[in-house]
């Protein structure tokens, strides 16, 4: 396995894995749940009045990239450049909005992309003490809190056919020793553990070319007696393997939707496939178990999202579903309007549905039917998934990064 042109600029002494409770530290929040459990972020803001508006960051470049929040800082990345050949990554104070630091970097693979979409798409990852940023470029930034870099990795290098025609979007996740990417498309695509203190490659895996694929790895996260899976799909279908050494333990071969992740959770993982398909999470070699399988809980662009026993999916007709976690029984139905992106986030009992004009219903679900409690404005366009973290909640769109929170949130 040859090794990349990898940048190493500091110690590569083994990291604690320490995602605070109170962090948002990847895609969807921790380990891709989009929950957060402590949280009571407002329910209803006003952009024009500042009413539960803590600031509005500028940012530069371009981004589909959602925010990330470890402990008193938030992360974005965006992109920029002709073309979009520049990628940065922004430190920014969590209570003031204050930019803390900005660093930039040159694209070293190919940065086409869709015009809806950026070469920041990717959402970056943190372990507690680094920060994980990936670009559709196939670059892999890794810095410290302060901004400091550890080391850089040009995929390209190595794997100079790996991309597709119209961007990536795949987010990184963190397990164990190692940062994990996904890369699909046309050309080579494979999965790719890297060291965590030195970006060299751990183990990889050759993936099916494809016409296109955007969905991220997922950790279902290990219970008692269970060890964590990573998950991963495209069109083709899904497989779960062992983080640490990238051994497969099961394979769903079925057409999967080749733009929402994967989840899990408890002892299930749920798939975008055919509606949504819950598997048996502990399969251990061969095909997995399908617990489920759901056609009225097909999902759009947005992930699935369980809690309470409930499982909730938006549609492309911007309808949210609830179903039933056990068995994918349909429990309501609520109508919402819009284009839906990003995968909606549960606090304090209410689920955040942002869609592409920045406006935000705030549905209330823990009763037996939905209800739409609020509708706010933020008067842009967004894509990105929300963060969430303390009892404040940020949206990312191209110009800026919004932190809502009550006066009492710092």
């Amino acid at each position: 396995m040859r090794r990349s042109k990898t940048v190493a600029v500091a110690s590569c002494a083994a990291m604690v894995l320490a995602i605070g409770g109170a962090d948002w530290a990847e895609f969807r929040g921790p380990r891709g749940s989009s929950i957060a459990q402590q949280s009571h972020p407002p329910v209803e803001w006003d952009a024009a009045s500042g009413r539960n508006v803590a600031w509005k960051a500028s940012l530069l470049g371009r981004g589909r990239s959602g925010p990330i929040v470890v402990g008193r800082r938030v992360f974005v990345t965006a992109s920029g450049g002709e073309p979009e050949n520049r990628l940065y990554v922004v430190c920014i104070a969590a209570d003031s909005g204050r930019q803390l630091w900005q660093r930039e970097f040159r694209a070293t693979g190919r940065t086409q992309c869709h015009p809806s979409s950026a070469v920041a798409a990717p959402t970056p990852a943190s372990d507690g003490r680094h920060v994980y940023a990936f670009f559709a470029s196939n670059d892999l930034a890794c810095l410290d809190l302060d901004g400091n870099l550890i080391w850089y990795r040009g995929l390209a290098y190595d794997y100079p056919d790996a991309g597709n025609d119209v961007g990536m979007s795949s987010s990184p996740v963190v397990s164990g020793e190692s940062v994990i990417v996904q890369v699909e498309g046309q050309g080579d695509s494979f999965v790719a553990a890297l060291d965590r203190s030195t970006g060299e490659t751990r183990w990889r895996l050759e993936r099916p070319r494809v016409r296109g694929a955007w969905s991220s790895p997922t950790i279902a996260a290990a219970g008692q007696g269970q060890k964590e899976v990573l998950v991963v799909q495209d069109p083709q279908g899904c497989s779960g393997y062992d983080p640490a050494t990238g051994k497969q333990l099961w394979t769903y071969e079925r057409t999967c939707d080749d733009i929402p992740s994967p989840l899990g959770i408890d002892d299930k993982v749920f798939v975008p496939s055919e509606g949504l398909t819950a598997l048996k999470r502990g399969a251990s070699g061969g095909a997995a178990e399908v617990l489920w399988q759901s056609s009225k809980l097909a999902l759009g662009n947005g992930s699935p999202v369980v809690y309470g026993g409930r499982v909730f999916a938006i549609n492309r007709a911007s309808a949210l579903t609830c179903g039933s976690a056990t068995d994918g029984g349909i429990l309501w139905r609520l109508r919402l309007t819009g284009r839906f992106w990003a995968t909606p986030v549960v606090a304090g009992g209410h689920l955040y549905c942002v869609d592409q004009e920045g406006v935000t219903r705030v549905v209330r679900v823990d009763g037996d039917k939905g209800e739409i409690v609020a509708k706010n404005r933020l008067g842009e366009m967004m894509y990105a998934s929300p963060a969430v973290a303390g009892d404040a909640i940020y949206f990312r769109s191209d110009q800026h990064l919004w932190k809502i929170a009550g006066t009492s949130d710092p």
